[in-house]
């Protein structure tokens, strides 16, 4: 009898290959999504009693056409010697590895059909995580904090909207395969994100976002190893998860970066991070991901936080401000500003920033400025930046942390 944890991890990764394999063969994305989800249910139940069968892909593409077949002679009669044909096809029942390039072409297509542009961005996410990361749609419901009616409500639409618009299996021409990469990142990116700073809840991190996001990024990873912003969004997400064992504490309170515990830090991660992004800049066109991973590394690889080296960083934001402009990258190079320039050229560049649309009324530029004032000493001022911050944010452990800020400067002025 196999566990049933080394079973869960097989099939969440033959899960995008055999729906790929299925979607390439019979073309309609939704019959083939339900068939497949049947099918790894099936081998859920029965493989951690009967064992795992010496070809698991074939396994799980045969019962699947099975189960399809079943659907279509229900619905449409007339297909039935048609699928019964195709299902005795030898060519996707043999084993995983196709030695064609196929498998790898199933997975990067099926991952652009997910990431449609016609989809909402919330959609994406959703069949992302159902089709490539092979959840059920409840574990997406409690990842994404939604009831689980809502998830399959998203998922259908966004097969329907896939089918309406004509949405085939095929790998989009050249041209458009750069800004549909780019769509991947994103949601992975989001994914990962929202799993490990949680936009509200009470819990700080979501381990199953950003695990299935990493994991995810691996897959893809695998299949386009060329791609220097594939590697690194891969070795951003490794590098910034590795610290997540010192980042919380017993009480699951915040522990801000300059705190933590360094010893806890997941040291193999940072390695595989680092060297997967010390690959990339070295040998491909430079891009925003690269750039975050950088820094990523520049503050993994200090022995303490005041060896961190915060010129190189502030210089690696001020050249992701032009590559990729955005509010965090605004804000975070504020940081790196005052930790390079002093506390008050920090805030007067924050006085200028924060009236970008963006940034406008975020809890995180009231955080930002009641560190920066308090680096400068001004008690008062930070603590009420810190009670400002505090009840705009959504996250208990953010505003749990904030006001424990404020309490301290109380404290240390009393003192």
């Amino acid at each position: 009898m196999r566990p049933a944890s080394d079973v869960e991890g097989l099939l969440r990764v033959l899960a995008p290959e055999v729906l790929g394999a299925m979607v390439r063969r019979h073309g309609d994305f939704d019959v083939c999504e339900d068939a497949v989800q049947e099918a790894l249910l099936a081998a859920a139940t029965q493989w951690p009693a009967d064992g795992i069968p010496s070809n698991p892909r074939g396994w799980l593409v045969t019962v699947a056409s099975r189960r399809r077949i079943e659907v279509w002679r229900n619905e449409v009669a007339r297909r039935r010697r048609e699928e019964t044909a195709a299902l005795l096809e030898p060519a996707d029942l043999g084993a995983p590895d196709l030695g064609d390039g196929r498998a790898a072409d199933d997975s990067l297509t099926l991952f652009f059909l997910c990431c449609h542009p016609s989809l909402t961005l919330v959609s994406q996410v959703a069949l992302t995580l159902r089709a490539v990361g092979g959840l059920t749609t409840a574990e997406i419901a409690r990842a994404l904090l939604v009831p689980e009616a809502t998830v399959a409500q998203r998922i259908s639409r966004a097969k329907q909207r896939i089918r309406d618009t004509g949405g085939g299996f095929s790998l989009p021409p050249p041209a458009e395969r750069a800004e549909r990469v780019a769509a991947v990142l994103h949601v992975l990116y989001l994914i990962f994100n929202e799993g490990y700073t949680a936009s509200s809840g009470r819990s700080l991190v979501r381990v199953e976002l950003t695990t299935e996001a990493i994991r995810l990024a691996r897959q893809l990873h695998a299949v386009v190893p060329d791609d220097g912003e594939v590697a690194g969004l891969l070795a951003l997400m490794l590098l910034t998860d590795a610290r997540r064992p010192a980042r919380v504490g017993p009480d699951g309170g915040l522990i801000p970066l300059a705190e933590q515990d360094r010893g806890l830090w997941d040291r193999t991660a940072i390695g595989e991070g680092v060297g997967l992004i010390t690959d990339a800049l070295a040998q491909v066109p430079i891009g925003p991901y690269q750039l975050q991973a950088a820094i990523a590394a520049v503050h993994d690889e200090a022995p303490r936080a005041e060896d961190t080296d915060w010129r190189e960083i502030l210089a690696l934001y001020d050249l992701l401000e032009r590559v990729a402009p955005g509010p965090m990258v605004t804000l975070n190079r504020v940081v790196a500003l005052a930790m390079v320039d002093g506390p008050r050229a920090g805030l007067d560049r924050l006085a200028a920033a924060e009236a970008e649309p963006g940034l406008a009324g975020h809890h995180r530029v009231e955080a930002v400025r009641g560190h920066l004032l308090e680096m400068a000493g001004n008690a008062p001022s930070a603590r009420e930046a810190y009670h400002l911050a505090a009840r705009r944010t959504l996250s208990v452990p953010e505003r749990q942390f904030l006001e424990s800020r404020a309490r301290r400067l109380v404290v240390a002025n009393q003192s």
